[in-house]
């Protein structure tokens, strides 16, 4: 079965400075039919605006991705990291034990737009850490690349949780297959363009969960659609 969760139904929070969606329970948005979806806790798209940012706060207990879409991202941490987090970078930060962090927009001419995701770490009370690459447009072209995963293979983050994360990037009529093993959950979300997710139809920020069912086909529709795939077990 796959159940869609239209872009337009999402929370939304707007603080002048910060325009974000929230496609689970987040803040002051809170939907007790959406509070997650397997391990996936956190999805929020924000745009932030030139020079502002979210100032020093913490966090614990949760795996928390970055991935800009446009622009750039400044990162800075109690564990001694700091870094920009561009376009193809998919920056990984577990909170365990507790860490504090700061994130800004480092341009102060230009809007910095991307997708923070919260996943539930396997355990509590881990060590913090940090981790960054980058996977070039070529990386995706075309194709899921695994970019986030339990044990790092391929290149990918590694991830504290049961879940592989793949990104792609197609242009209009590009296919990708996707085979679901017995057993696990899967989610999609549309960066940005538009896709066809077997007989459905989503646009950017759309997202799908998909259950009980053993493939999935992902076509583009417009050129340059930027797709997530968390599979994650059940």
């Amino acid at each position: 079965m796959i159940t869609i969760r239209p872009s337009s139904d999402r929370g939304v929070a707007n603080f002048g400075w910060l325009n974000s969606r929230h496609t689970f329970s987040f803040g002051n948005y809170y939907d007790p039919n959406h509070m997650g979806f397997a391990s996936l806790r956190v999805i929020n798209e924000d745009k932030v605006d030139p020079s502002q940012g979210f100032a020093t706060h913490g966090h614990r207990d949760m795996e928390i991705i970055s991935y800009v879409l446009e622009g750039a991202l400044e990162h800075n941490d109690s564990i001694g990291n700091g870094s920009v987090i561009r376009p193809g970078d998919v920056q990984r930060m577990s909170a365990g034990t507790g860490i504090l962090h700061s994130e800004f927009n480092a341009s102060d001419t230009d809007p910095v737009h991307f997708l923070q995701i919260w996943i539930l770490p396997e355990q509590r009370n881990l060590e913090p850490g940090y981790e960054q690459k980058h996977f070039s447009d070529t990386d995706k072209r075309g194709q899921l690349r695994l970019v986030g995963s339990q044990d790092g293979r391929e290149g990918s983050v590694t991830i504290h949780q049961d879940v592989n994360l793949y990104a792609g990037l197609f242009n209009a009529g590009e296919t990708a297959a996707y085979p679901i093993q017995t057993g696990r959950s899967i989610w999609v979300q549309v960066a940005r363009g538009t896709l066809q997710l077997n007989d459905h139809n989503l646009t950017a920020g759309d997202g799908a969960a998909i259950d009980a069912i053993d493939s999935l086909t992902l076509t583009a529709t417009a050129d340059d659609t930027e797709v997530l795939l968390f599979d994650m077990a059940a």
